[in-house]
């Protein structure tokens, strides 16, 4: 056979178990003929199905995250036909109406092919369900805070699980109480940084450290950022490799690297787990003589929040390849946008990012007219790429300063603040009197310089 990628996780938590109810639900899914399962779908099915001497789920909790078009739904459509084949109650939840009507129609298309004969079948949006005659039911929702409170079911299927709320999770967990042999399983990928849940990495969390009941956890992952183009990690992370992906499909994906790693190379980022930025870490990324720099300046403005402030920061490549950052000055904004600009005007700077809604258009309308170029307003996403890009510069160490006092005190003394509607998450001042727009204007800065790639050298031809 021609190379495949791996087929084993690359980290897992399985326990221990003699029988499996996995192959009667590989043999039902295989049945229906419109594919077969990959050596790796088989083995997590197996681990999945597990079942003690009492015939009851080894695994009551089981969650998997597997990169992105690799076929991780499957091994969950394999499950839902061997429970409607065996008369259990099934809720199918997804983030998306659209993922929730597209299983649906999927699994009503493989219950034709295995046989499994369906008593009823409805189809609208948001209210899906299939009803067999062996008295199996599946009913598919779209999450909410308050789904299917009040009913009972056998299994509940949590879809793209890195969108998995706490809200959520209090309005689900329990509906499987009643049932004799209950099991919620949870599939999806690593969150990235405007993944609105938390459910799914602290379940993993507590897995990996051996701390959750009667639960599995499987994973296809790099353990930190590594090089979207080495295409051996992608044989290692991405078990249909060799099957419907190939090293053509993926090298066309490669863009943002952060995005690649968590998205193709299944990396966990921790963009939720800390909650303000301890003094010994921050201590940890000082310098105690200014690095030597290479390329130009990045600058990053902040316009305060409450308007009274706006701060400006600077950051550049060192010839270690980290970021150095430092604070050029935060100025009360009746003061104008003057120092800024005479700022700009003067620096090497190759590119500036401005955010804050008190005071952006004024400045840039004024580097305009002063033909200030590369100055450009933000959007809320790219705020949000900013903040989690330096959470994981700070957790990697290559976000380096040399301590400003003003800034000392602000980035030590804050606490989490949501970001948009979406689940981002950036930083807020737990002090009084500390402006945190000198923090945001480094966050600003650190990602404009970070985000950017080097310019191509100029090539002199001579003869």
């Amino acid at each position: 056979m021609d190379r495949v990628g791996r087929q084993e996780p690359t980290v897992s938590v399985i326990l221990p178990y003699e029988n499996t109810k996995g192959p009667e639900a590989i043999e039902l899914y295989n049945k229906c003929g419109d594919r077969t399962a990959l050596d790796w779908q088989v083995a997590l099915t197996y681990d999945i199905m597990a079942v003690d001497e009492d015939g009851l789920w080894i695994h009551q909790k089981f969650g998997y995250s597997v990169p992105r078009r690799n076929g991780k739904s499957e091994m969950a459509l394999a499950r839902c036909i061997w429970g409607l084949a065996h008369g259990e109650r099934i809720l199918y939840t997804a983030h998306r109406t659209s993922t929730a009507h597209a299983i649906w129609d999927r699994l009503k298309h493989l219950c034709e092919k295995c046989d499994i004969p369906i008593d009823s079948s409805f189809k609208a949006f948001g209210k899906e369900h299939l009803y067999a005659s062996t008295g199996g039911v599946i009913e598919f929702r779209t999450r909410t805070s308050s789904g299917a409170l009040g009913e009972g079911y056998d299994v509940v299927i949590i879809d793209e699980a890195q969108e998995y709320t706490p809200e959520q999770e209090t309005a689900l967990k329990y509906v499987v109480t009643d049932s004799d042999n209950p099991q919620t399983i949870m599939f999806g990928t690593p969150p990235t940084a405007v993944s609105a849940g938390t459910v799914f990495p602290n379940y993993r969390k507590a897995c990996l450290q051996t701390e959750s009941y009667a639960s599995g956890w499987a994973e296809w992952s790099v353990p930190k950022m590594s090089d979207p183009n080495d295409t051996e990690l992608w044989w290692e992370t991405n078990p249909s490799m060799g099957y419907h992906l190939n090293e053509r499909k993926i090298r066309a994906e490669i863009g943002d690297a952060v995005d690649f790693n968590i998205q193709r190379l299944g990396l966990w980022i921790k963009y939720n787990q800390r909650s303000a930025i301890p003094r010994n870490e921050w201590e940890a990324l000082k310098v105690a003589t200014l690095p030597k720099f290479k390329g130009q300046l990045f600058c990053g403005v902040k316009f305060g929040l409450d308007g009274q402030n706006v701060a400006l920061a600077v950051a550049v490549r060192t010839e270690d390849d980290k970021i150095f950052c430092e604070v050029v000055a935060c100025r009360p904004t009746r003061l104008g946008v003057a120092w800024i600009l005479d700022f700009l005007a003067h620096a090497d700077i190759r590119k500036t990012v401005v955010d804050g809604k008190t005071g952006t258009d004024i400045l840039l309308d004024a580097a305009k007219q002063a033909k200030i170029r590369r100055v450009e307003g933000v959007k809320v996403a790219e705020v949000i790429k900013a903040n989690s890009t330096f959470d994981m510069a700070m957790e990697q160490g290559t976000f380096v300063h040399m301590s400003q006092s003003a800034l000392d005190q602000v980035a030590c003394n804050c606490e989490r603040r949501k970001i948009g509607s979406s689940g981002g998450l950036g930083y807020a001042s737990s002090l009084d009197g500390a402006d945190i727009c000198l923090l945001d204007a480094v966050i600003l800065a650190h990602w404009c310089c970070s985000d950017t790639p080097a310019e191509k050298k100029k090539q002199n031809i001579s003869y």
